[in-house]
């Protein structure tokens, strides 16, 4: 552990913290952001008598849109001159969200990471390769300090040029990756292309995961391929970054850091709380941020949280692993489909290859395709049929999503690769 004294609090202990934090919270963002100022008075809450939960739940919901309306410099509880680094989304959807950090969020922020980095195993001993983007993408630099706070000798390759990548990582004999899981398995394609063997040239034990949806199926092929075990870190821009949530050793949920992070689950349509181990949208409040507070933010992310003790001995809330987004979700024919759902399928069948795309198009009745490579060694193989072997994957997705879908088998190597956040969704009712 890397903060035992905050990682070993018992619930009991853990949420009393929680709500002292959460009084003084609301008060400061009452004082110092006009929207919530605004927000509290118009649904006659009084920052000083917000005592429990209920109370709490008065206040309206921070969306991301309100992020996007404060832009260029975010929702700022402080004077831009304490302000110490911005980052912001890619803003593929119109104005990028941008977040920002003073010197004591930085802190936090990276301690936060330390800590997520010793509860999935890593130590001091440890060799990081950090192959997430810099820049204002938040998961090159979160990953990066928390590294170096926790102790690690940490290489800065960043994402792609794989080439390099792979020879830095024989030779300096990197211990941990930290990736995408989309360019992990990129890697450990691109390894026995060079002349790699994955597992006498590389010496990875602990991956670190995160930045994008992937299902426990495509856990089971990093783990295979790459020889390590690989951990879920969740984490958005908007709550600091990466850090937010990460499966510790026993790969049994995700421990939200409750000493940060006050976590509800709502329903996503009514927006009414719902009752521990209940299925919905998290929504995330931030308890000691300084730069930019967040109350009650929608994430979109649906999944069940629980507080049942984990077998590490913490009583940090848990993510039993997320569905999805409610913004991700894809209505065809009128049936609801989630991406992960798509992968769950193709991921745990023996035959098919790391890559795949999911295509929406409209005709008369939205159609969903699936394109799908081929696993190398099973293309060149006799027994080999694609038609035989299309019928099973459009059979298997049909029980699963209760829909059909075309399949198209592609061959090994044929659909397009990038190193970094994976484009598995097509949706050209969009274009």
């Amino acid at each position: 552990m890397f903060d035992p004294e905050i990682e070993m609090l018992s619930k009991e202990k853990l949420q009393e913290l929680q709500l002292e934090r959460l009084k003084k919270m609301v008060k400061y963002a009452y004082n110092n952001v006009p929207m919530y100022r605004k927000r509290m008075d118009d649904a006659g809450v009084n920052p000083t008598k917000v005592a429990n939960l209920d109370d709490f739940a008065k206040i309206s919901f921070t969306k991301k849109d309100d992020l996007r309306d404060h832009y260029p410099y975010g929702i700022r509880a402080v004077p831009l001159v304490q302000i110490n680094r911005l980052h912001a989304s890619s803003g593929t959807t119109g104005k990028p969200t941008v977040v920002s950090y003073t010197e004591n969020d930085l802190r936090t922020w990276g301690r936060l990471m330390a800590r997520t980095y010793a509860a999935a195993g890593v130590t001091r001993e440890d060799i990081v390769q950090n192959a997430y983007g810099y820049g204002l993408f938040t998961g090159g630099l979160g990953f990066h300090y928390g590294a170096e706070i926790l102790g690690c000798t940490v290489i800065p390759t960043a994402t792609g040029n794989t080439k390099r990548q792979l020879m830095m990582a024989k030779d300096m004999g990197s211990t941990v990756l930290a990736a995408t899981p989309s360019y992990a398995m990129y890697l450990a394609e691109a390894a026995p292309k060079e002349g790699y063997d994955l597992q006498k040239d590389f010496k990875f034990k602990i991956g670190m995961f995160g930045a994008e949806p992937w299902s426990e199926e495509a856990r089971q092929r990093i783990q295979n391929a790459l020889g390590l075990r690989a951990h879920d870190v969740y984490g958005m821009s908007e709550l600091y970054g990466p850090g937010v949530a990460v499966e510790c050793i026993h790969q049994n949920g995700l421990h939200i850091w409750g000493d940060e992070f006050l976590v509800e689950v709502i329903d996503p349509d009514t927006g009414e709380v719902l009752p521990e181990g209940s299925y919905g949208e998290m929504v995330f409040t931030m308890l000691t941020r300084e730069a930019m507070p967040l109350l009650r933010y929608r994430t979109r992310d649906l999944a069940t949280v629980t507080w049942e003790e984990c077998e590490c001995d913490r009583f940090h809330p848990r993510i039993m692993r997320i569905k999805g987004r409610s913004d991700d979700m894809l209505i065809i024919g009128g049936v609801n489909v989630f991406p992960s759902q798509v992968e769950t399928v193709l991921m745990g069948m023996e035959g098919v290859g790391d890559q795949y795309q999911i295509i929406i198009d409209r005709d008369i009745l939205d159609k969903l395709q699936v394109k799908v490579e081929v696993d190398e060694k099973f293309f060149k193989s006799p027994d080999y049929n694609a038609a035989k072997f299309a019928k099973k994957l459009v059979d298997e997705m049909t029980a699963v999503m209760t829909i059909r879908a075309n399949v198209e088998l592609m061959a090994p190597g044929t659909l397009p690769r990038t190193e970094g956040k994976a484009k598995r969704v097509i949706d050209l009712r969009k274009e």
